[in-house]
């Protein structure tokens, strides 16, 4: 190996993995020595280097105990340490350069690599001081080695001064690194506008040393229209616990909330206020999802779908700060924080708030979802509660006599006509298994299969089964989407309608029973299908849809026509009457779904339809809510009323 000249010394450690790398072609563990013509320099180079290898691995005391000032370089060394947590280190050393009273100065170069901001390099300098010499005591005076410390003036030392860390630093100072929050990216309404963006919030909490009047401040906290659903008896244990001087958090309030509470709130003694930035859903909660205030990532929904890309890494700064108080005092490299890219959905606004506020108030979970049938754009998913997960696009439900829909396009598909006469008794009983319809009513003799449809007949439809094999229903299915695999650009559960095993299974199926299962999306684009004529797959992020799926069955153009005529029937003659007189000639089915082992047993209640002279479609579940026409309907007539205003 080539050895420099005495006066041309150069070495380059780093700390990886825990150990002193010698990089430079020089082996792993070895060192490069000088001897001869200036044993001086050689022997300054070298205490420096073992100063700057010490400190490259985070032996602080080891590196201290190169300095003339062991104890002030251990601390120093150690709180900047804490303050950058630094990955790794690498530092290299330049010629060393002979100065006044046998002191060598030796530069050298650091790179760190530091979590949350990347690499950081700068220059600085040491000052090597010859056995038995004084040094700068760090103040800008002159002093033995070790004066007002522990150090020992044998052999060569490096002078201690905190600018040996970084050339800005000085006394009573240390170096940290800073993050600065970068705003997500918003997800978006079809017209641009934001269903989630970042927004004020306000953290409110409690300083027990400060509660002079405990009821009143948890009477306030626990005001329902703060929307903060607390849990006031633990509240009082965690107050109880803390220290007195102790922050207690109790919950986090949007802007809104805050600004309108905020003189009643504010003047509560031991309450406490602090405003920050942060993503906020501003409609549609249970379809955008949330955001983990810990992590800044999505937990839910859309937030934890596209998390990679609405997620913007925080920015950074490395800055000088006073160690007393922890206030900077100069910046010494910054990171600009990231930026991520939007979600545009297609929600339609206007319809997504009718449909939130018609689901509201119920007092029951419910759903809605609003589909533009000529392109199949999801216009609206509305939760109630917002439970962070969407029933609305996820949920598993029977979906009753909704699926009639389905089944009367397969019985006319099959040649039965809407005036042909069927049966319609209050109960029938297939294979021993009795069904009966919803409060045994029946209708008479020579009751039309389009008047068994508007008052929703089950008994009907189980008389017909034999019209249709074990696989007809499914492959009807097939035709409204129903079983495939779709792409939406959310989570979804598309359907399931198996082939009949049994008689008495076909018999459920007829009516949405059984093993049928559906969502309100789902139910949704059966409606949607009806009026379009076609199928045409549910579409909620655009592009993220590579290819939509296609239904691989198709139905007569006529039955379309014959299902439609159905559907106004049940608003106009029939179940859906709720609807009746709203303008956009409505056509509906409704659906009570019999759910559960209870007898007699629980019902969802359902409404779904569309209306002739506007392009929505819509689905109304309201779970464990009774009656399709009686409890839905109204539902839907409030959903329609509200979305259809200009």
């Amino acid at each position: 190996m080539d050895l420099a000249p005495p006066s041309r010394i150069r070495s380059q450690w780093a700390l990886v993995a825990g150990a002193v790398v010698v990089a430079a072609g020089v082996l792993a563990g070895s060192i490069a020595y000088v001897r001869g013509g200036d044993d001086d320099a050689a022997d300054a180079q070298e205490e420096v280097r073992a100063y700057v290898a010490a400190w490259a691995r985070g032996a602080h005391e080891e590196a201290a105990s190169h300095t003339d000032r062991p104890r002030a370089a251990a601390d120093l060394l150690d709180s900047v340490h804490r303050g950058l947590n630094p990955k790794d280190m690498l530092v290299s050393l330049d010629d060393a350069e002979k100065g006044a009273g046998g002191t060598y100065t030796v530069p050298f170069s650091v790179r760190l690599r530091l979590p949350g901001f990347g690499t950081w390099e700068y220059e600085t300098r040491a000052v090597a001081l010859p056995p038995g010499a004084g040094g700068e005591d760090g103040n800008g005076g002159t002093g033995k080695a070790g004066d007002g410390d522990d150090g020992a003036d044998e052999g060569w030392r490096v002078r201690w001064e905190p600018r040996l860390v970084h050339p800005a630093l000085r006394r009573h100072q240390t170096l940290v690194t800073t993050t600065r929050r970068a705003e997500r990216a918003p997800i978006l309404a079809a017209d641009g506008s934001e269903l989630a963006g970042d927004a004020t919030v306000w953290a409110v909490s409690i300083w027990p040393a400060k509660l002079s009047d405990p009821d009143r401040a948890y009477a306030a906290l626990a005001d329902p229209a703060l929307g903060a659903d607390l849990d006031v008896p633990r509240l009082k244990k965690r107050v109880a616990a803390a220290e007195p001087d102790e922050s207690v958090p109790v919950v986090t309030l949007r802007d809104e909330v805050y600004r309108q509470h905020r003189e009643r709130l504010l003047a509560v003694p031991g309450l406490q206020f602090v405003d920050s930035r942060q993503p906020v859903a501003h409609l549609a909660r249970s379809l955008v999802g949330a955001v983990s205030p810990d992590t800044g990532k999505g937990s839910s929904a859309l937030q934890a779908r596209y998390d990679k890309r609405l997620y913007a890494p925080p920015g950074a700064e490395v800055v000088i700060a006073d160690r007393a108080t922890g206030a900077p005092v100069r910046t010494l490299a910054r990171k600009k924080p990231g930026t991520g890219e939007p979600v545009r959905t297609t929600i339609d606004p206007g319809v997504q708030r009718a449909a939130e506020e018609a689901v509201g108030g119920l007092g029951k979970s419910a759903s809605i979802v609003a589909i533009d049938p000529g392109t199949g754009r999801v216009l609206a998913v509305a939760d109630s509660p917002d439970s962070g997960e969407s029933h609305a696009l996820t949920g598993r439900f029977p979906p009753g006599s909704t699926f009639k829909t389905v089944t009367a396009a397969a019985l006319l598909d099959g040649g039965l006509a809407a005036g042909d006469r069927v049966g319609c008794p209050a109960a029938a009983h297939v294979a021993g298994q009795r069904f009966e319809n919803q409060d045994e009513f029946g209708l008479p003799p020579g009751t039309t299969f389009a008047e068994a449809f508007a008052r929703s007949c089950n008994t009907a439809f189980v008389g017909l089964r034999d019209e249709l094999d074990e696989r007809t229903l499914t492959r009807t299915a097939r035709a409204f989407g129903i079983g495939g695999t779709w792409q939406v650009g959310a989570a979804t559960f598309d359907g399931s309608v198996p082939t009949a095993g049994s008689d008495n299974d076909k018999a459920a199926a007829m009516i949405g029973q059984g093993r049928v299962e559906a969502s309100p999306l789902v139910m949704a684009s059966v409606a949607a299908t009806v009026k379009d004529g076609r199928f045409r797959q549910p579409v909620l992020v655009p592009d993220a849809v590579d290819e939509p799926y296609r239904a691989p069955e198709t139905l007569d153009a006529r039955t379309y026509d014959q299902v439609r005529a159905l559907m106004r029937g049940v608003v106009t003659d029939g179940s859906g009457s709720a609807l009746d007189g709203l303008p956009g000639r409505p056509h509906a089915k409704t659906g009570t779904a019999e759910f559960g082992t209870k007898s007699p047993p629980r019902t969802h209640a359902w409404m779904i339809g569309y209306l002739e002279g506007a392009d929505l479609a819509f689905s109304v579940l309201v779970e464990d809510g009774g009656s399709g026409g009686k409890d839905a309907g109204p539902v839907a007539a409030d959903f329609l009323r509200a979305a259809t205003v200009d």
